[in-house]
């Protein structure tokens, strides 16, 4: 456990709720050393696209008071939170999708999850950067620009729930919202050296409006971010269960909790360097290689294997490309039915390469689609046998690290990140830290499970975070 000196904003987030919840120090202490560490560190990290210091304020008073009247309260009493701003909406907050067009826009609802997280006990302390309409997998926006990696902050924070994972890595918010169509929670919790988890499709409602359907193509989660696993797990127990509002919600329980203590020693872990086809840097290869011992001193198995799904990098990203440029197609179909708001009308401040991924999925046919079916048919069948043979497969998270602040990673850059074969598939993915670089730079192992077996992905990632805290070597 931490000691008596650590800093509020520095401990996790279960130490945080214990200790509010037996008066060792009160929410509105913890609410405003998070908004100061933000005031104070947020003008170069650009995490934050809004601060809701004044509502945060209230919220902890009222924490205050519940605790005072012996109130029952829930696992993230006062415990000061973030959300992406893209599906976490919360009525009367500014939401911008990270997009200038909705500059002003006011959710006028608030969303199953973040009304989970608010009803057991969290504080919102703001909305989080992200690329607009989560488009691409580094933060950058015409709205308020790149968000820095906390690792150093010459480098991006990774996306596009960028925001979500620099503001945990500072130690601006205590957990944090992300969602992922192809690696957006797993990117930059890799980039900012910190847990993020991708959970099985279904477990934790998503009920986006107005279009409720056509997240299976790319299996979109929310899940959490966080500075451990432990604190990852607390928050996906508040969220998981299903909801009559999401069509793809499924009545699966698991205790996330309770697997982070759970013993791995009788696992199997299948280990692939590369997916079979990805060119991983050496540098990335040597950490996670050295990080897979921390499995084994666990008292787990780990074996190096081939997934034999018999596809090139070209017949997958091909097949990628045609369904997630579709999808922003759309996205901005959708937007202009609903809003009347055409993207491609104003181009003058929507993102450049927003407009040519909407431009490229325009021209996808329907017979495109289709003949995408058989390569992730074949690449959801190797995975499928690889995880019914062994109890998980361990990757690296991403192909290379240090991605510059301004860079980009878009629609030609599937190569770099080893994330999206499991958005196709659906599978559970977390990535958590597993050292970093002679550069200093972090690098994430990626961990991934049978379907709605998140609780062993949560096992394997607990127990390595405690053979190797913090991901040293």
């Amino acid at each position: 456990m931490a000691s008596d000196d650590t800093p509020l904003w520095a401990r996790s987030a279960k130490r945080l709720a214990a200790d509010i919840r037996t008066g060792t120090v009160p929410p509105t202490a913890v609410v405003d050393a998070y908004l100061q560490r933000i005031a104070a560190e947020d003008d170069d990290l650009n995490a934050y696209i809004t601060v809701t210091g004044e509502s945060a304020h209230e919220a902890a008073r009222e924490a205050e008071t519940a605790l005072a009247a012996d109130d029952a309260v829930g696992p993230l009493h006062g415990v000061p939170i973030a959300l992406k701003d893209l599906r976490g909406m919360k009525a009367g907050v500014r939401h911008t999708f990270g997009s200038r067009l909705f500059a002003d826009f006011e959710a006028d609802r608030t969303s199953v999850v973040v009304d989970r997280l608010e009803a057991a006990g969290a504080i919102v302390l703001g909305k989080t950067n992200t690329p607009e309409f989560g488009h691409k997998g580094l933060t950058q926006n015409e709205l308020v620009g790149a968000t820095a990696s906390p690792v150093d902050r010459s480098l991006n924070a990774g996306g596009s729930s960028g925001g979500s994972a620099a503001a945990v890595g500072a130690g601006l918010a205590a957990l944090a919202t992300g969602s992922d169509a192809g690696g957006s929670i797993r990117i930059p919790a890799a980039c900012c050296g910190v847990v993020g988890m991708k959970p099985s499709f279904g477990l934790v409602p998503n009920d986006t409006r107005p279009n409720a359907f056509g997240r299976k193509r790319h299996h979109t989660a929310i899940g959490p971010l966080s500075r451990t696993v432990e604190d990852a797990a607390l928050m996906l127990d508040v969220m998981a269960g299903p909801h009559p509002s999401d069509p793809d919600s499924v009545p699966v329980d698991i205790d996330f909790c309770g697997a982070v203590g759970r013993s791995i020693e009788e696992l199997v872990i299948a280990y692939s360097p590369d997916l079979d086809v990805f060119e991983v840097d050496s540098a990335v290869q040597a950490v996670v290689e050295d990080a897979l011992a921390g499995f084994e001193a666990a008292g787990a198995t780990v074996e190096e294997v081939p997934v034999d799904h018999g596809l090139s990098m070209a017949e997958l990203s091909e097949a990628v490309e045609t369904t997630f440029t579709a999808a922003m197609a759309g996205t901005a179909a959708v937007l202009e039915a609903s809003a009347g708001v055409d993207l491609t009308a104003h181009p003058d401040i929507v993102s450049d390469s927003l407009l040519a991924m909407i431009e490229q999925g325009r021209a996808v046919e329907s017979t495109d689609i289709a003949r995408t079916g058989v390569v992730r048919t074949a690449l959801f069948d190797a995975i499928q046998s690889t995880v019914e043979s062994y109890d998980l497969l361990v990757t690296p998270t991403l192909a290379r690290s240090g991605f510059g602040l301004q860079e980009n990673l878009g629609v030609d850059d599937w190569d770099a990140v080893l994330t999206w074969p499991f958005n196709i598939t659906g599978h559970p993915a977390a990535s958590v830290p597993g050292g970093r670089t002679e550069e200093g730079y972090p690098v994430g192992l990626q961990v991934v499970g049978r379907r709605y077996a998140d609780d062993t992905v949560l096992a394997a990632s607990a127990a390595l975070e405690r053979e190797r805290p913090c991901g040293d070597n």
